[in-house]
């Protein structure tokens, strides 16, 4: 049965406003003109040339344990050691992706944190268009699955964690732990406890070990190439979450099987807020130094409401020893957009990917609007582009202490705190690009609809082994959405748990293709230097 699904699935996959903001991104000015948008960030000058690919793996296929594979958009990393052009349009690869805390739209379970790998075959089809549009031309081939365990062997697991407590190991901080009841998916068992993860951000290591960032700490892992707990990262003080004057790891994300669960009160009062944790997590090109950046506001900083939450905080790890240190910190201010009910809406970020010292992109975007939601239109939905260069660095132990702040409550910027300059570039919405690939954003709720959460941004160069252009050098934008574990034939807990998720729907894990244009010296991928 196994086999029979594994050759179903290889069967099946063919697979704004902000401040302070610099100049605005600059349209097509005509359909002659070869790009889409440009924009100019702190002198340093950005093109979207076209979308140039899309492709997608069913709601319905599974890994090699048996389970759904869904939320995978969390998190990308293309192996750039394993990126081949093996024609003019042709393209082969290797690419991981990272599930987040399993299927939780009725409630958590005892899903045990992973990563997967894809081989990857692109064919650019540049004449593309409207009229005689591509379809898929991003093809994925499943070929293997890592577990994640904590630092003694045990699985790790996307259950809430507890509103109180943590687990301790020799040489880690304390970690956040879920204590559940049966098998942790509803049914008999002797019960226990697991670090639990909301896995979010990830990074490929040189040596194929992985760095993975965590909303429910927020916390940073490393992980061995088996998937074995090697280090964790703990924030300032500031940046955990806080209730009744202690340390509270939980998300008010109560399991499936006790859904009345009650955390008091369901808020934070400091630190992040539910769900709004290390969305973002990317590494220099030299793999020394790694960058980590909240989703929105910390409570005490004007988290969780619109629009106050928009001030959100970026923080960089020298690791380039054997400890972590933090080095440098930063004020992001978000975009915000209004939403069709009038309301000013601040656009969360759900990644980023360094650029350069001192720019990174960043994908910002709205929430209910998209394949399976009560909208179908996207109103911000952006790969944008932050500059830290006249960014006051805010580190330091008054702003990270426990409810340290760098702006009042309702998300005001403290005096003498200077935010990144923030630089709209790359619109995912553009219905005139997605619809040369069959796709479109607004409409029927149908399958050819793009899925709600863009999460995840990898790029590699479209000259492999050549190095950089004297005028400017290409690349190609990998993203990739969450489903949310969506889909009325769902398998988790190795295959033997069963679901059908009661919104009726099957959403793809869907993938899109930019090719973008990036200024000299600029040098976002590893090994290009």
């Amino acid at each position: 049965m196994f086999f029979q699904y594994l050759a179903a699935f290889a069967a099946a996959i063919s697979v704004v406003s902000a401040t302070p903001i610099s100049n605005p991104v600059s349209p097509r000015a005509s359909a002659n003109q070869a790009f889409v948008t440009q924009t100019t960030c702190n002198g340093e000058t950005y093109t979207y040339q076209q979308l140039a690919g899309y492709g997608f793996i069913p709601s319905n296929a599974r890994d090699k344990y048996g389970d759904t594979i869904g939320g995978i958009g969390s998190a990308i990393a293309l192996d750039h050691n394993a990126w081949r052009k093996t024609s003019d349009v042709n393209y082969e690869g290797i690419i991981w992706t990272l599930p987040d805390r399993g299927w939780n739209t009725e409630g958590t379970l005892n899903f045990q944190n992973r990563v997967h790998k894809f081989s990857i075959s692109l064919t650019l089809m540049p004449n593309a268009s409207i009229a005689n549009p591509s379809g898929p031309n991003l093809h994925f081939t499943y070929l293997d699955t890592v577990l994640f365990t904590g630092p003694d062997g045990t699985p790790t697991t996307g259950l809430d964690a507890d509103a109180t407590g943590a687990i301790a190991y020799p040489n880690f901080p304390d970690l956040p732990v879920a204590t559940y009841e049966g098998d942790g998916f509803g049914g008999p068992g002797s019960g226990g406890n697991r670090i639990t993860v909301d896995s979010e951000g990830l990074v490929l290591n040189g040596d194929g070990t992985f760095w993975v960032s965590d909303e429910y700490g927020p916390y940073i892992y490393k992980f061995s190439t088996s998937g074995l707990m090697e280090k964790a990262i703990r924030p300032p003080p500031a940046y955990i979450p806080q209730r009744n004057g202690t340390d509270s790891f939980s998300a008010d994300s109560p399991p499936l099987y006790n859904p009345n669960l009650t955390i008091t009160p369901s808020n934070t009062v400091s630190g992040r807020d539910n769900n709004q944790g290390f969305e973002g997590l990317t590494v220099s090109t030299d793999g020394k130094t790694l960058y980590a950046l909240m989703q929105s506001a910390l409570d005490q900083e004007g988290g969780p409401n619109d629009p106050s939450r928009k001030n959100t905080r970026l923080i960089i790890y020298d690791i380039s020893q054997h400890t972590p240190v933090a080095i440098h910190e930063y004020v992001v201010t978000l975009p915000t957009y209004t939403n069709a009910k009038g309301k000013l809406k601040v656009a969360a970020q759900s990644e980023m990917h360094y650029l350069s010292p001192t720019q990174l992109l960043v994908l910002a975007r709205d929430s209910g609007a998209g394949h399976g939601q009560s909208s179908s239109t996207s109103l911000y939905r952006h790969i944008d582009i932050i500059d830290l260069s006249t960014a006051t660095d805010i580190l330091s132990a008054a702003n990270d202490a426990t409810n340290g702040t760098i702006a009042s409550p309702t998300g005001v910027l403290k005096p003498g705190v200077t935010a990144a300059r923030y630089c709209p570039f790359l619109d995912f919405n553009i219905n005139s690009q997605l619809e040369r690939f069959g796709v479109r954003n607004g409409g029927a709720q149908d399958q050819f609809l793009l899925n709600e959460k863009w999460e995840s941004i990898s790029v590699v160069t479209t000259n492999p082994g050549h190095g950089s252009a004297n005028d400017g050098t290409e690349y190609l934008v990998f993203s990739m959405s969450d489903n949310d574990f969506i889909t009325q034939n769902g398998f988790l807990d190795f295959g033997t748990f069963t679901y059908a998720d009661a919104s009726g729907y099957n959403l793809d894990n869907q993938a899109l293709v930019f090719q973008i244009t990036v200024p000299n010296g600029v040098i976002p991928v590893a090994g290009e230097d």
